[in-house]
């Protein structure tokens, strides 16, 4: 099981740096690397304010790709 994230799509279609990105919602670059390789999974709270800064809903950046039970 996964998440699966599209923060980077996201950003790149702004066309913002990972820096850019990280000042706009308050953590480093490397926070954002690691969202976007998939290494780190946000707080909720974080998942929040990636959402609004892109304007987009946490289910349009975060899905969950889970085992079949």
């Amino acid at each position: 099981m996964a998440i699966v994230n599209h923060v980077k799509k996201y950003r790149e279609e702004k066309e913002i740096s990972q820096e850019d990105l990280g000042q706009a919602v308050g953590v480093s670059r490397q926070t954002i690397y690691a969202i976007e390789k998939g290494n780190y999974n946000p707080t909720l709270e974080f998942s929040f304010k990636l959402a609004i800064f892109f304007d987009k809903t946490i289910e349009e950046l975060f899905s969950y790709r889970g085992e079949a039970r």
